[in-house]
Protein backbone atom coordinates (compact mmCIF):
# COMPACT_ATOMS: atom_id res chain seq x y z
CA UNK A 1 0.00 0.00 0.00
CA UNK A 2 1.04 3.47 -1.07
CA UNK A 3 0.06 6.38 1.08
CA UNK A 4 -0.91 9.36 -0.81
CA UNK A 5 -0.25 12.69 1.08
CA UNK A 6 -3.38 14.72 1.90
CA UNK A 7 -4.40 17.95 -0.05
CA UNK A 8 -3.52 20.59 2.52
CA UNK A 9 -6.87 22.99 2.18
CA UNK A 10 -6.82 26.51 3.88
CA UNK A 11 -9.80 27.64 6.14
CA UNK A 12 -11.05 31.35 6.54
CA UNK A 13 -9.55 31.16 9.59
CA UNK A 14 -6.20 30.38 8.31
CA UNK A 15 -6.87 33.76 6.17
CA UNK A 16 -7.93 36.14 8.52
CA UNK A 17 -5.09 34.94 11.11
CA UNK A 18 -2.71 35.98 8.23
CA UNK A 19 -4.31 39.11 7.91
CA UNK A 20 -4.45 39.77 11.25
CA UNK A 21 -0.65 38.80 11.71
CA UNK A 22 0.28 41.61 8.60
CA UNK A 23 -2.03 44.04 10.51
CA UNK A 24 0.34 43.66 13.45
CA UNK A 25 3.66 43.81 11.61
CA UNK A 26 2.37 46.89 9.89
CA UNK A 27 1.19 48.58 13.37
CA UNK A 28 4.66 47.26 14.47
CA UNK A 29 6.67 49.36 11.94
CA UNK A 30 4.19 52.05 12.15
CA UNK A 31 5.05 52.66 16.09
CA UNK A 32 8.42 53.25 15.14
CA UNK A 33 6.86 56.82 13.87
CA UNK A 34 3.94 57.30 15.60
CA UNK A 35 3.72 56.87 19.62
CA UNK A 36 5.07 53.39 20.46
CA UNK A 37 2.94 53.11 23.58
CA UNK A 38 -0.23 53.32 21.92
CA UNK A 39 0.39 50.95 19.25
CA UNK A 40 2.37 48.57 20.70
CA UNK A 41 -0.40 46.57 23.02
CA UNK A 42 -2.73 46.90 20.10
CA UNK A 43 -0.46 44.96 18.14
CA UNK A 44 0.83 42.35 20.67
CA UNK A 45 -3.19 41.78 20.95
CA UNK A 46 -3.64 41.16 17.22
CA UNK A 47 -0.75 38.99 17.44
CA UNK A 48 -1.88 37.33 20.25
CA UNK A 49 -5.13 36.54 18.28
CA UNK A 50 -3.90 35.90 15.29
CA UNK A 51 -1.99 33.10 17.25
CA UNK A 52 -4.42 31.43 18.90
CA UNK A 53 -6.34 31.32 15.94
CA UNK A 54 -4.50 28.71 13.93
CA UNK A 55 -0.86 27.68 13.78
CA UNK A 56 -0.06 28.90 10.10
CA UNK A 57 1.84 31.70 9.22
CA UNK A 58 4.06 30.90 11.82
CA UNK A 59 7.38 32.54 9.97
CA UNK A 60 5.08 35.72 10.14
CA UNK A 61 3.97 35.89 13.52
CA UNK A 62 7.86 35.76 14.63
CA UNK A 63 8.41 38.67 11.81
CA UNK A 64 6.15 40.41 13.12
CA UNK A 65 6.98 39.40 16.79
CA UNK A 66 10.65 40.99 16.34
CA UNK A 67 9.21 43.92 14.41
CA UNK A 68 7.05 44.91 17.22
CA UNK A 69 9.91 45.03 19.98
CA UNK A 70 12.57 46.62 17.37
CA UNK A 71 10.42 49.31 16.68
CA UNK A 72 8.88 49.78 19.86
CA UNK A 73 12.48 50.15 21.42
CA UNK A 74 13.77 52.63 18.55
CA UNK A 75 10.53 54.29 18.53
CA UNK A 76 10.36 55.24 22.05
CA UNK A 77 14.26 56.55 21.87
CA UNK A 78 13.44 58.41 18.46
CA UNK A 79 10.20 59.94 20.56
CA UNK A 80 12.32 60.63 23.50
CA UNK A 81 15.41 62.72 21.40
CA UNK A 82 12.74 64.24 19.14
CA UNK A 83 10.90 65.56 22.39
CA UNK A 84 7.85 64.03 21.02
CA UNK A 85 4.69 62.81 23.44
CA UNK A 86 5.83 58.96 23.98
CA UNK A 87 1.59 58.13 24.18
Amino acid sequence: MTSVPRERTSRPADAVAGFLAAAALFLGAFQLFYRPFRLAPVALILLLISTLMTQEHGRLRTLALATIGICFVAGAALQVVTDHPLF
